[in-house]
């Protein structure tokens, strides 16, 4: 945009049109401002774009086609009436500096210095190509090598027309291009629609679950297992009273003790045995049993024992252990 600045609507007082045909003429400038720095020497500074890949002489470096360069361009010459333009840039890896000018009479440019081409050109006499200038001049001269060439064309149309045969039958099936696009848009439409309302529906399971993990999508297989399975109680509600009160049942009543047969006999031949079973099941020591033995058994000793009564503690907890406790007994006491 530089050649730009000085197209303004601004004139100065002292602009005379008889004097400065210009306002760069007025400001002693060029329109192309730094670009025409070596007008005077023929040389015009322009943005110009690499035509092919080449290699940098001076640093070796790949140099790619499409690269831009600040290159001067100079008239070197003529080819007839159509000029003959070189151009000289830097390396933007190195300092050094090649040229290329062009060729009107191959349509190509030409490396003069610097820098040396990549070969990848086309060649086409070596692909079946016809080349302009050699084979137009012979079809029109020669009518042997028209000849020969004229069957050549047969031949390879008669390969090829199975191919075009094809594609042909293809184009004819694609040429109503309005039914299949209204075709693949209503079938984008359906999807979208389904994809939508699952995707509904899986928010509000995951919200009800309280989850946040994706959800697969379901299959056939799915819906088999899931028939399989059957969510029933393992028990009746009947059953499960049922057993509740029977643990209650079979609970103790009093807390730290082992359960025991309540059912005892209380023969005069058994009572004593059964009494201080008693007592060891209730952890209960008496002190009847620490003087018995502390005092050495004797015969009279032996025959009180046998004909001992129950006292009213004992009492009390023989009959807690067979629930015929009274409460009469415990205040005669």
């Amino acid at each position: 945009m530089g050649e730009r600045k000085g197209q303004n609507k601004y004139y100065p007082p002292d602009f005379d049109w008889r004097k400065h045909s210009s306002l760069n003429q007025y400001q002693g400038t060029h329109a192309l401002r730094e670009r025409a720095r070596k007008l005077h020497m023929g040389i015009l500074i322009i943005r110009f774009e690499m035509p092919y890949n080449i290699w940098c002489n001076g640093c070796g470096n790949h140099i790619g086609m499409g690269v831009r360069y600040n290159a001067e361009k100079t008239k070197i010459g003529n080819y007839y009436t159509t000029p003959l333009w070189q151009f000289r840039m830097k390396c933007h890896l190195c300092d050094n500096h090649f040229e290329i000018k062009t060729d009107p009479k191959a349509r190509d440019y030409i490396i003069v210095s610097g820098a040396r081409r990549e070969e990848q050109r086309w060649d086409a006499s070596q692909n079946g190509q016809i080349v302009v200038e050699s084979e137009m001049k012979k079809l029109a001269t020669d009518a042997m090598f028209k000849l020969e060439h004229d069957n050549k064309d047969q031949t390879k149309t008669a390969k090829t027309a199975p191919d075009i045969n094809a594609l042909e039958e293809h184009q004819l099936v694609w040429k109503d291009d309005y039914a299949i696009n209204y075709v693949l848009r209503k079938e984008l439409r359906a999807t979208k629609k389904h994809a939508k309302l699952q995707k509904e529906k899986d928010d509000i399971l995951l919200k009800k679950a309280s989850l946040s993990i994706p959800l697969v999508p379901a299959s056939r297989e799915d819906d088999r297992l899931s028939q399989l399975y059957k969510l029933a109680p393992v028990k009746t509600a009947e059953e499960s009273e049922i057993e509740r009160r029977t643990k209650i049942e079979n609970q103790q009543i009093l807390k730290g003790t082992s359960t025991c047969n309540t059912e005892i006999t209380w023969e005069p031949s058994t009572f004593t045995n059964n009494k201080k079973n008693l007592s060891s099941r209730f952890g209960i020591i008496r002190n009847c049993d620490n003087k018995a033995k502390q005092l050495p058994l004797s015969p009279e000793n032996t025959n009180n024992n046998s004909n001992d009564t129950i006292s009213a503690k004992e009492r009390t907890h023989v009959s807690l252990v067979s629930g015929d406790y009274n409460e009469a007994d415990d205040d005669s006491s």
